[in-house]
């Protein structure tokens, strides 16, 4: 049975759209439609008229654009609907009190992924810290977490390593909807209470992927054009915090991943085709590709890599995968490989795969070649399993 998510709930339920009695704000970007692939401006602006008086966007823009790591987006008018467009990745990444004048009701409806290091679960806590001592309602309007809700992957994130990328103690690969960490940060993270409302989704189970759902994808961020992308996310966006592409400028972005050094076939068969048998890691396989990026990191270069092939979702452990690849090829390229220097998310004092990780425990143990067994210990999920189970909608 299709998944309805809050959105679609939202527009087809008359009485709950009675229930928001003033003013009308929503945080949104290119992937908040409906099932019918309306935007869900165009559904506001039919359902509430002229109280829908403010949009915001956030990392990526409104119009889901701009390319990654501190590229901003203004402020503006938006020239068909003819209201103002709030950025909240912009010189703020925190409503100011000007942005949230005479909003009543300010909805939220994105797309997260389901990973820590995606900014949109953080400009929604963000959101209710600002407005915890205002009369602003907070409606979210849930998701899928399009890796599945039921698997939980990754160490914890160390508060010393807090960023934009990662402000609570959470795993890599979470598990919850936006509308679950929304609680879960008014329930464990926050001091001061905002006024929540979670309009939950119908028929999601926790088991499902985005394809069960039945659902359009629609890209959340420039680089996630398919579905599939998110599965092998946790494994390709820690290159962000190395000088090897992670695929931005080709069209398979976060899929793939190289260095011109890499000769792919010679070293898939020489060295890594027995090291990843050894890990006895499942459920994927990478093949040797060459590829070209057009922007971003190795720009016009020749380039050496893999694709990440995912062959069984259910035994395929991204976070893993991600740390052992990089161990493997961190020892290969020897010294062509380096660490990104920062700034890295306005982080401008560690190094950015030390803030991607939560910890520089990881670092030391790719440096110092952990084995696979060594990288298990890093996994201390108790206190959070037991935080999530309270928390789970459902």
């Amino acid at each position: 049975m299709k998944v309805l998510t809050g959105l679609d709930i939202l527009v087809n339920d008359s009485e709950i759209q009675k229930s928001f009695k003033g003013n009308i704000g929503l945080l949104c970007n290119n992937a908040s439609v409906d099932a019918t692939f309306s935007h869900a401006i165009l559904k506001f602006k039919k359902i509430f008229d002229s109280r829908f008086i403010k949009v915001f966007g956030p990392q990526h823009g409104f119009s889901t654009d701009a390319q990654d790591n501190m590229i901003e987006t203004d402020h503006c008018i938006h020239p068909y609907f003819n209201i103002p467009i709030y950025s909240l990745y912009s010189e703020t990444r925190t409503p100011t009190d000007k942005m949230l004048e005479d909003i009543d009701h300010l909805f939220v409806d994105l797309q997260d992924i389901g990973c820590r290091t995606y900014t949109y679960i953080y400009t929604l806590t963000l959101l209710l810290e600002k407005c915890a001592n205002k009369n602003i309602e907070i409606i979210v309007l849930d998701r899928p977490n399009p890796i599945n809700g039921v698997d939980i992957e990754g160490n914890i994130l160390e508060k010393e390593f807090k960023s934009f990328i990662g402000l609570y103690p959470i795993p890599m690969r979470h598990g919850m909807t936006i509308g679950e960490v929304a609680i879960m940060h008014q329930t464990f993270w926050s001091k001061e209470k905002a006024n929540l409302k979670v309009i939950k989704m119908q028929h999601w189970k926790r088991a499902m992927y985005f394809e069960d759902t039945k659902l359009p994808w629609i890209l959340p961020s420039p680089n996630l054009a398919r579905a599939e992308s998110t599965c092998t996310f946790p494994t390709t966006v820690l290159f962000e915090g190395t000088n090897l592409s992670e695929g931005r400028g080709t069209t398979q972005p976060l899929e793939i991943f190289g260095h011109p050094n890499i000769e792919p076939y010679s070293y898939f068969e020489n060295n890594l085709k027995q090291a990843l048998k050894e890990s006895k890691l499942k459920g994927f396989t990478v093949r040797p590709i060459t590829f070209i990026p057009t922007f971003h990191k190795q720009y016009n270069k020749i380039c050496g890599g893999f694709q990440i092939h995912i062959t069984d979702k259910k035994t395929f452990q991204p976070w893993r995968a991600g740390q052992f690849i990089m161990k493997e090829i961190y020892h290969y390229l020897g010294s062509d490989f380096t660490w990104k220097t920062p700034p890295y998310e306005y982080n401008y004092t560690q190094l950015p795969i030390d803030i991607l990780n939560g910890t520089d425990k990881l670092r030391y143990w790719i440096e110092n070649n952990g084995n696979i067994e060594t990288l298990d210990s890093f996994e201390d999920l108790k206190d959070y399993k037991l935080k999530f189970n309270e928390i789970k909608l459902y």
